[in-house]
């Protein structure tokens, strides 16, 4: 999901702790359904269910990821969807057809006694049950959870932008797009990660970009940022066939502006490119909502956990301690040299 522009930009490595104190707005949407993406059987593809058959691998990596986050101090603040562009659905359909595609070849490697991890992954969903859930737990640790009015990670842009946090976090470069001063990325995903089609591991380090750097390092306005990604495909429209990430900056530097990339170039989208270009620099968002950091209810996380959702109690007990550890924590950050004063 979103632009993929990875090999053109360069982050900024940092630990956990380099974050205390520091307010993250979070984009929800993103963060849930790469937990539901990864935490599964590694043969089966299976998702964490309880013994209602109810899929709770969100809800393991709210409990581990953000434990960790709010016991290094880290503020967080997650950011929910809400309607998304109407010129959204053609993306959403494509998507939707892929999904169902990659849920017959999971079906059918299950079948053989293959491995069906990757299939699996494929048919991920972030259900509204799912996301009630999801504000569930996060109110039980004392996590903000904000209703965007359309997309999440604009308004997690937005945010930023206006000072209410320090970071947006998301992996999706989108919200570069949207002008979040500073992304965080692999916050929630950090770790050993398998490459796709290989038995290769490589180790995901969080990562922060800033983006007058990445304008800078790349020599263009944002605007233009916005089209080299229309080029390459985003979230709302395909893209050009055959033009990746190098071909897009070529295009942007060679023809300016956004009227002037579309007129030169093969375009075949039923997406409305001036609708798309629109909403990337101007999107309907929160800017700057009143945020408020509730306490942390053990008892409440460890019936909701432990209780309706079969967690471990040993487990959930020890995720307690490291969330209640954060009431001390929130001093000092050594990405503190990134903001401006």
């Amino acid at each position: 999901m979103g632009v993929q522009i990875s090999g053109m930009v360069q982050g900024k490595e940092f630990e956990m702790a380099d974050l205390a104190g520091k307010k993250v707005a979070i984009d929800a949407f993103n963060t849930c359904f790469q937990f539901i993406s990864i935490i599964r059987d590694r043969f089966t593809g299976e998702p964490l269910r309880d013994s209602h058959g109810n899929v709770t691998s969100h809800l393991s990596g709210i409990m581990y990821r953000f434990s960790r986050m709010l016991e290094a101090g880290v503020r967080p603040v997650m950011v929910f969807d809400g309607k998304p562009p109407a010129f959204k659905r053609g993306t959403q359909m494509a998507r939707e057809e892929r999904k169902q595609a990659a849920e017959k070849k999971w079906k059918e490697a299950v079948e053989k006694g293959e491995n069906g991890y990757k299939h699996a992954q494929a048919t991920s969903r972030f259900t509204p049950q799912m996301v009630a859930d999801a504000k569930e737990i996060l109110g039980y640790m004392g996590v903000p959870v904000l209703q965007a009015p359309s997309e999440g990670e604009a308004t997690c842009a937005a945010m930023c932008r206006s000072g209410v946090v320090d970071f947006a976090s998301s992996q999706d470069y989108d919200s570069l797009l949207f002008g979040a001063p500073r992304l965080l990325r692999n916050v929630s995903v950090s770790g050993k990660r398998k490459l796709p089609n290989q038995e290769v591991w490589v180790e995901v380090r969080p990562e922060m970009l800033e983006l007058e750097s990445v304008l800078s390092e790349l020599g263009i306005t944002r605007e233009q940022l916005v089209v080299m990604g229309m080029l390459i495909g985003t979230d709302y429209n395909d893209g050009v066939k055959g033009v990746g990430p190098k071909t897009a900056l070529k295009l942007v530097k060679e023809h300016v502006t956004f009227d002037a990339v579309v007129e030169k170039t093969e375009w075949k989208e039923e997406a409305d490119l001036q609708q798309v270009f629109d909403f990337f620099m101007d999107p309907v968002v929160l800017d700057r909502p009143e945020i408020e950091w509730g306490k942390p209810q053990p008892d409440r996380i460890m019936r909701f956990l432990a209780d309706e959702h079969d967690f471990s109690r040993e487990r959930v007990e020890k995720v307690v301690e490291k969330i209640m550890q954060n009431r001390s924590k929130g001093a000092q950050s050594s990405l503190g040299g990134w903001l401006k004063k």
